[in-house]
């Protein structure tokens, strides 16, 4: 199972949010690059990159410092925020990154969703960022009609993959994973499982490891908080 460290941009800043809320947003950091620099010295193979500009607002300033990551780093890179055209899709693929997340345009748009997936077969990342039974759209501010299954079903006869799933009332609140719906999830997707939101220590990952169909799990408060020691995890694997 991959063990995914999180960087989340906000005006180049690397900072957590709690439940997606801007409000309640923490700096870690003002040098990207740094970060992501730290993460691959210890040795994890993907980094998870998030545009929060890009998700909350479509326009953003943080390509430049995505672009700077791509420069400095060899390990694998997921981008997603904000991606809901061509040219964006294109450029992205251009200075390097190796995956992409989409959530609000797979939603809002299926047939364009699946045209990228046609021409781009095995480099997309689906997002499923729930509310409930619902996926959140348009980082994670609007609620949609889709329930998961709706979305994982339209999908399932295409080359995604992988799906990161967010439970957003816990996705910073370092209260734990949603576990019951992370498995049936798992259970039940054609694609392998990314899991997010809530982790708080090392037995979250450890539960994980249990469930089959489960790729990786994405690590983000928990680590800047000081609460799991990302470098005795890689050493141990």
């Amino acid at each position: 199972m991959l063990i995914i460290p999180a960087i989340d941009l906000l005006d180049g800043h690397v900072v957590r949010l709690e439940q997606g809320l801007v409000s309640k947003s923490k700096v870690y950091g003002n040098y990207p690059v740094n970060t992501a620099k730290y993460f691959q010295d210890i040795g994890a193979e993907r980094l998870h990159l998030v545009d929060l500009n890009g998700a909350m607002y479509g326009e953003t300033d943080n390509f430049k410092f995505i672009e700077e990551i791509t420069k400095n780093v060899s390990m694998d890179i997921e981008v997603g925020g904000g991606i809901r055209d061509l040219d964006k899709i294109k450029n992205y693929f251009d200075i390097g990154v190796s995956y992409l997340i989409l959530g609000t345009l797979a939603v809002r748009d299926p047939a364009f969703t699946i045209e990228i997936l046609e021409h781009y077969p095995g480099k997309i990342i689906l997002a499923l960022d729930c509310l409930g039974e619902n996926v959140a759209v348009e980082g994670w501010v609007k609620e949609s009609k889709m329930t998961q299954l709706q979305f994982i079903d339209m999908y399932q006869h295409y080359n995604v993959e992988s799906i990161i799933y967010t439970d957003i009332s816990l996705d910073g609140t370092l209260k734990g994973l949603n576990n019951s719906n992370i498995e049936k999830l798992a259970s039940n997707s054609p694609f392998p499982i990314i899991a997010s939101g809530g982790v708080k220590d090392i037995h979250d990952i450890k539960m994980l490891e249990t469930l089959k169909n489960i790729k990786g799990c994405i690590i983000g408060k928990a680590f800047y908080e000081g609460l799991i020691n990302m470098e005795k995890i890689f050493m141990s694997r």
